[in-house]
């Protein structure tokens, strides 16, 4: 079972604590795993009300952009229920070739039962595979779950092959007002109250608000890319679609001819 790491000198946060669902930072990987390890078998159902349109097309069209092919070894940190992972396996044409991690035990139980791929749990900070091992390593909507960017995009690195690339989806408060106003309201408070109803209980209503906290509070992209370029990934960048999906991109470099 996954434990929380010991807490870092100058840990980059993707957020500050929120302490109406904790108290403090030891006490978050415990908080998330269970959040999610309740919601597992909602999730979908509540994933489909606030997609916003960014379904498997979406998905897709973000691993083509990274230049997913067959033939690549791809690691899905995070995979959830497989939503990434899915379409991982369409585009590389084989379920060998993708590998799916989690930190929840029941989200990995509801990845199993659509997807024959290796199943790993384990958090995104401390990677218990081995050194330049993937081709690619897909994040999709889950970097605010984590306790330490550095940390996180080190092993990320540690573990792609030289030239390999990371990609991480995730949505981003926006930067426009009305976007943001309509969000806070959409996110914040319409997809909550339709989890509560549509069979997500307390639980769900739980998960849809402190996903819409974890998106006004996270910190800027510009920290995000400078986390990344600090691990050692190169050629760093964030795409923004929609003043909303944020993709943030990187390579490790090839190792020097020696």
């Amino acid at each position: 079972m996954p434990t929380e790491p010991t807490p870092r000198v100058g840990a980059v946060e993707p957020h500050p604590v929120l302490d109406a669902y904790y108290r403090d930072k030891t006490q978050r990987l415990r908080f998330v795993r269970g959040l999610f390890n309740r919601t597992a078998h909602h999730y979908d159902r509540i994933n489909t009300i606030f997609a916003l349109g960014s379904g498997s097309w979406y998905r897709a069209q973000c691993l083509r952009r990274a230049g997913l092919r067959p033939g690549m070894r791809v690691l899905d940190v995070a995979i959830g229920t497989g939503l990434v992972a899915r379409e991982a396996v369409a585009l590389c044409g084989s379920p060998d070739d993708v590998i799916g991690l989690d930190l929840s035990e029941a989200m990995l139980a509801e990845a199993r039962r659509s997807l024959s791929i290796p199943l790993i749990q384990g958090v995104a900070d401390a990677l218990p595979l081995a050194d330049s091992c993937v081709d690619l390593i897909t994040m999709g909507y889950a970097l605010r779950h984590v306790g330490d960017l550095t940390a996180t995009f080190r092993e990320f690195r540690r573990v792609l092959r030289p030239g390999g690339t990371v990609l991480v989806m995730e949505i981003g408060r926006p930067r426009r007002p009305v976007t943001r106003h309509l969000m806070n309201a959409y996110l914040g408070m319409v997809v909550p109250a339709v989890s509560r109803l549509s069979g997500g209980g307390e639980e769900g209503r739980t998960l849809m608000r402190y996903y819409w906290e974890t998106i006004d509070q996270c910190v800027e992209p510009e920290v995000i890319t400078t986390a990344m370029a600090a691990a050692g990934l190169a050629q760093v960048r964030c795409d923004t679609d929609y003043d909303l999906f944020k993709n943030y991109t990187g390579r490790r470099q090839s190792d020097p001819a020696t």
